[in-house]
């Protein structure tokens, strides 16, 4: 498959609206998701590790999974995350992994899967009884959040109400909805979403 990522991925941690985007949705994973030592987590989407890098030192294990191993090597070179962080290079809607986990986190990955319903389906199986997902991604927008050339973006946001139902319909519940971060455009503000939600 081709890695769209491959020629960001050396500068991907340099852009400071992304590293601030990542520190705000692993602020609110941190104060909606009680962490424990013994969790083992599924980061989706995971590219360089933002996400892991914060939510590492307070849980057992994290799976980083992604398709591009560009971003997945620049994971792999940071030096906190040896040993705690295992990287997996592959499509998880095509070849599930066979592990399961107490929670799965993503950020900002949703909106470039075309079928939004099978990833759920998906996240679902490789779930724990009773384990959580706590996603985060944009807020419906017109389209303008991304350059118009933009290759892999099937979404334009999520309305909360509409990935409500579509929650509830895979089987989860306990879901709530919170305003992690809000980026700001140059002609409008984009909106971005945690929604933490329980298996059973």
């Amino acid at each position: 498959m081709t890695d769209l990522f491959e020629a960001k991925a050396k500068d991907w941690d340099a852009n400071d609206r992304r590293t601030k985007l990542a520190a705000a949705i692993s602020a609110s994973i941190l104060d909606h998701v009680q962490l424990h030592e013994q969790m083992s987590v599924l980061d989706f989407g995971a590219g360089t590790g933002l996400i892991s890098t914060q939510i590492a030192p307070l849980v057992n294990r994290i799976v980083a999974v992604d398709i591009s191993q560009a971003m997945l090597d620049k994971l792999e070179s940071k030096p906190e995350l040896k040993g705690k962080v295992d990287t997996v290079c592959q499509d998880l809607l095509e070849t599930p992994l066979e592990a399961r986990f107490d929670l799965i986190v993503s950020a900002m990955a949703m909106h470039h899967v075309e079928d939004t319903s099978r990833l759920i389906d998906r996240f679902a199986e490789h779930l724990n009884d009773s384990g959580m997902i706590a996603l985060a991604d944009l807020d419906k927008e017109d389209g303008s959040f991304h350059p118009a050339d933009t290759v892999g973006v099937f979404h334009f946001g999520f309305d909360r109400v509409d990935l409500n139902a579509l929650l509830k319909s895979h089987g989860f519940g306990q879901i709530e909805f919170f305003t992690a971060h809000t980026i700001n455009g140059e002609e409008k503000d984009y909106p971005i979403f945690l929604v933490t939600a329980r298996k059973g």
